[in-house]
């Protein structure tokens, strides 16, 4: 299926970023891309494919941006660096691609959803519980939700509201009720390379539940493999029942 290529200009990244978009009409999702962090991935990887009887029938319009996980999560360097350059990425999303989306979808101040997998779960996750009155839920496939693995077990409160194994167990009062106006698909297999994925979104769910907030726990079968041909299955059930049913 065709899609759109556009290049924003990004003053929080200090360079333009990549985007592609997909569909005419319909739901608007953000989505964030796995490690590799390519605007293209959905595209490369089949998903697009795998979602056009949605796109076709105008039930939902993917966005896709590039990210800046191997700045942020996935190289070496200095931690605070690397926590800094998720910052810059955080206010792309927020002070470029939102305002975009809503412009783009004709809704002032429409809430998005989110879906990501592998760390574009953790993106997913992270974006709908940090910036519930701009997201309204997201689906998070084979995600890890703690970060500290990431950057090398630095601390600091940069890392500490960007790491939802962190912060969310201690939200409370205004914030907690804030974040319970979304809802999160919690979505893992047990299968092969899983490891570490199963076992965090276990956590985080047991988070939510006791915090009340909103979230479905869809833990797949041995079978289920940390891959992209279950990650098209998982993603095509949960849109299709949230936006087609």
């Amino acid at each position: 299926m065709e899609g759109i290529y556009e290049r924003f200009p990004s003053e929080a990244m200090g360079r333009d970023m990549h985007v592609w978009r997909y569909g005419w009409w319909g739901a608007p999702v953000l989505v964030f891309p796995s490690a590799a962090g390519f605007a293209h991935e959905w595209q490369k990887e089949g998903m697009i494919d795998a979602l056009a009887p949605l796109l076709q029938a105008g039930k939902i319009k993917l966005y896709c941006p590039e990210s800046n996980v191997a700045e942020a999560f996935t190289r070496e360097g200095n931690p605070a660096e690397k926590i800094a350059a998720h910052e810059r990425y955080e206010r792309f999303i927020l002070q470029t691609m939102v305002p975009f989306i809503r412009k783009d979808c004709n809704l002032p101040q429409g809430r998005i959803g989110t879906v990501g997998c592998s760390l574009g779960g953790l993106y997913a996750a992270l974006f709908a519980l940090k910036h519930p009155h701009v997201f309204n839920h997201a689906i998070c496939m084979s995600g890890r939700y703690e970060i500290t693995q990431f950057l090398g077990g630095y601390s600091g409160s940069s890392v500490y509201f960007n790491n939802p194994l962190a912060f969310v167990p201690n939200l409370h009062g205004e914030a907690l009720e804030a974040t319970r106006r979304t809802h999160l698909a919690m979505v893992c297999g047990t299968g092969q390379w899983e490891e570490g994925c199963i076992e965090e979104t276990i956590a985080l769910c047991d988070v939510l539940q006791a915090k009340q907030i909103p979230h479905e726990r869809d833990i797949w079968g041995r079978e289920s493999k940390h891959h992209w041909s279950w990650w098209k299955k998982q993603c095509f059930f949960h849109l299709t029942r949230r936006y087609a049913s």
